[in-house]
């Protein structure tokens, strides 16, 4: 499996043999899982207070009312503290010790590691996700890319290589969060765009940073989250050559 690679003005400047990973199985059942693994270890335990329900001042008003004999609050009829009561406290709150963590077989994570880098060569997977892009797949650009400092060099490139049209698709579709999440520090849902993965950082992390949907990662640091968000793969992703490069050594 052959590709080309490409300069920053978008022009071929030669074709290369793609490392082995790119003909991996797709498997979506294995990505699935090693995705929702690595959500899992964000979820933060959560629990009541030890106390809830419980700190009342309640007491049972004996035989004699025609009520039930449970615990009722002094400064009223209702009652408390008990969880077969209306108003009571829960039977069986959250735990805070419950462990979220799902595992993941090491060969399992890298097999959806290889299967998910091979996605990104798929067009049809690619539309899948409604990525817009322009040429062949993968997109591979020499290495000075990972040298540019500015976004506005960022976006000249995008648009050689043709897939900055993505990315306004991207920003396109910017909206306002419905519920109390755009209380809690989600006011935004963004849409993921473009991922570039490139060998070592020259400037470009910054650079690419601010445009909407745009992740830039480091190779040694590639998981399946980033090239399956919501764990369907088939990521529009921009390779440089040294990625490719330490893709072949790494398998």
């Amino acid at each position: 499996m052959k590709a080309n690679v490409l300069s920053l003005n978008g022009e071929v400047v030669e074709e290369i043999e793609l490392p082995e990973v790119f003909e991996t199985e797709f498997r979506p059942d294995i990505i699935r899982k090693a995705v929702h693994a690595i959500q899992s270890h964000r979820r933060q335990p959560y629990g009541p207070n030890p106390l809830s329900g419980t700190n009342y001042a309640a007491e049972n008003w004996g035989p004699g009312y025609g009520l039930a004999r449970v615990p009722r609050l002094k400064t009223a009829n209702r009652a408390a503290k008990v969880p077969q009561a209306v108003k009571g406290r829960r039977a069986h709150p959250p735990k805070v010790q419950k462990v979220w963590d799902e595992k993941v077989n090491k060969k399992e994570k890298r097999k959806a590691l290889m299967s998910a880098i091979a996605a990104t060569a798929v067009e049809e997977l690619v539309k899948e996700r409604s990525h817009v892009f322009e040429g062949a797949l993968p997109k591979i650009v020499v290495d000075d890319f990972q040298s540019l400092k500015k976004t506005k060099e960022v976006i000249d490139v995008f648009k050689a290589i043709g897939v900055y049209a993505d990315v306004e698709r991207a920003r396109d579709r910017i909206r306002y969060r419905a519920g109390k999440g755009k209380m809690r520090g989600r006011r935004y849902i963004k849409k993921k765009s473009v991922l570039v993965v490139v060998g070592e950082d020259g400037g470009i992390l910054n650079a690419a940073r601010n445009l909407p949907g745009v992740d830039v990662v480091l190779v040694k640091d590639l998981n399946v989250e980033l090239l399956a968000p919501g764990a369907k793969a088939g990521r529009l992703a921009v390779f440089t050559k040294s990625a490719i490069d330490y893709l072949e050594g790494w398998l």
